[in-house]
């Protein structure tokens, strides 16, 4: 059995053990029995020295040009993409998902790093008309300073990527601390960053509790903006300490995202996009298909043909050729998972396959695809986040009747229909509470170029990822300038 390594923290530009001497064991949802790497359990004089290192160098780090700093994120693409086949076995046996599922999110961090070192040589600024004849106006950015990235453990390598690159090819310096789940997965991140060569304290890796970390960045005096992506819970809190002492921040939460399928919908196309949207990760994206509201008209053949395709679905250790779906992240979610889906019992819903662990699996937090039928809008299972492989089936008898339902949550983080008629799809568009609206696509998945957030309390309303970044990552400054 290969040896088990210890990975450290990443604190100017050196790998470092932690001051409280302790380490947590980072295991195999798939066989619980498997470590797969010790991360430090980190104290705060750790996050301060991280943060400390951070503040020092992002003067040096902003009086780099666009250009050079791109060049670095460049540098860190190629690495990535050489040992894409590493990172992601390793983020398959960390956080479960397929392989084929993580050569794909590998993939896109290497992508976005690409895209974000063309930032480097893009606008940012406008000139502006000043009623003064003989002065010259224009706007500029600036970086907001250092940044505490608090990122979650169902996209490992995309996320932390999507939220390092834009806050470094702005100017900026990071902190960063990843779920525990999935830290050996961001650990091997930060190697390619700084093989790439980033000066020391330009990025910053601490890892531990996230109600010491976690709180430590929101809390921390010196940590000029936090990019958090989590549960409704947690971003709260981090929302209110950062808002306590004038730190800007950015939440991405919770959704609980309804697919519409209407009366002239392509049924099989919309099938599988319920599938893929909805049971991929094991339905552990927060813009994973929940609610599937489907119109009288096709509501029992379009059911039909769902239950034949979950029944097919291979669920097993995401390493294994031919498996579809892995398992939970972790046991508390494979609990929370289990306590939803008896719950849906309770309340009337239901259960037309799957709900329970499969025969078999017990070494790992496995849990069968799940499909409810007879759910109303009332029910915990219509209403709540369950981020697992939860279907919840729900009828209704026209357009307008769906888009009610579907805007009837705290929710807005995305949403889908399948329609042939323009006139649903603009209705649709113009009445659809959600940040990401999608036509005859999935819920799930939003271009790396495009604005990515939610509506209501799915975010803080800022958006990621495209060039829809630089409005979080800098400020606006204007320039007057009088001969």
């Amino acid at each position: 059995m290969a040896e088990v390594c210890t990975y450290l923290n990443y604190i100017n530009g050196q790998w470092t053990a932690s001051s409280t001497g302790e380490v947590e064991a980072s295991i195999n949802p798939a066989n619980k029995h498997e470590i797969i790497g010790y991360v430090q359990k980190s104290a705060l004089p750790d996050l301060n020295q991280a943060v400390s290192s951070a503040k020092a160098m992002q003067k040096k780090w902003k009086k780099l040009s666009g250009n050079e700093r791109g060049n670095y994120l460049l540098k860190a693409a190629s690495i990535l993409e050489s040992r894409l086949d590493e990172i992601a076995e390793t983020m398959t046996r960390e956080m479960g998902k397929t392989l084929p599922e993580a050569k794909g999110e590998t993939a896109r961090g290497v992508a976005i790093l690409r895209y974000y070192a063309g930032e480097g040589l893009r606008s940012i600024g406008d000139v502006i008309p000043s009623t003064d004849s003989e002065a010259l106006m224009f706007t500029t950015r600036v970086p907001l300073g250092v940044i505490g990235v608090i990122t979650p453990w169902n996209f490992p390598v995309a996320i932390p990527i999507w939220k390092m690159a834009p806050a470094l090819i702005y100017g900026n310096t990071v902190v960063i601390k990843p779920a525990t789940e999935t830290a050996v997965t961001c650990a091997k991140i930060i190697e390619c960053l700084a093989e790439a060569g980033l000066p020391a304290g330009v990025v910053n890796l601490v890892t531990g509790a996230g109600s010491v970390i976690g709180q430590g960045l929101a809390d921390h005096p010196d940590v000029n903006g936090i990019t958090f992506t989590g549960s409704n819970e947690v971003g709260k809190r981090i929302g209110q300490a950062a808002l306590a002492r004038g730190a800007k921040y950015q939440l991405e939460m919770g959704g609980k995202n309804p697919v519409i399928v209407a009366n002239d919908a392509d049924l099989n196309v919309a099938v599988e996009a319920t599938l893929s949207g909805g049971l991929r990760s094991t339905g552990q994206k927060c813009t994973a298909t929940s609610r599937v509201i489907v119109q009288s008209g096709v509501y029992d053949a379009f059911k039909e043909k769902l239950l034949q395709k979950v029944k097919e679905i291979t669920v097993g250790d995401g390493m294994k050729d031919g498996i579809w779906m892995g398992p939970c992240a972790n046991e508390g979610q494979l609990r929370t998972v289990l306590s939803y889906i008896e719950k849906g019992i309770q309340e009337g819903g239901t259960l037309l396959y799957g709900g329970r662990q499969p025969q078999g699996l017990g070494n790992g937090f496995f849990v069968e695809p799940t499909v409810f039928d007879n759910v109303t809008g009332n029910m915990t299972i219509a209403q709540e986040e369950i981020f697992g492989p939860v279907l919840a089936l729900m009828k209704v008898e026209t357009i307008e009747e769906a888009l009610q339902l579907a805007n009837d949550v705290v929710f807005g983080l995305s949403a889908s229909i399948f329609t042939a008629n323009i006139g649903n799809m603009l209705t649709f568009i113009n009445e659809m509470d959600a940040g990401l609206v999608r036509i005859n696509a999935e819920s799930a998945g939003v271009e790396l170029q495009a604005p990515f957030g939610g509506m209501k309390q799915s975010s803080s309303h800022s958006r990621e990822q495209g060039r829809a970044a630089i409005e979080f990552f800098t400020s606006v400054k204007t320039v007057f300038v009088k001969a």
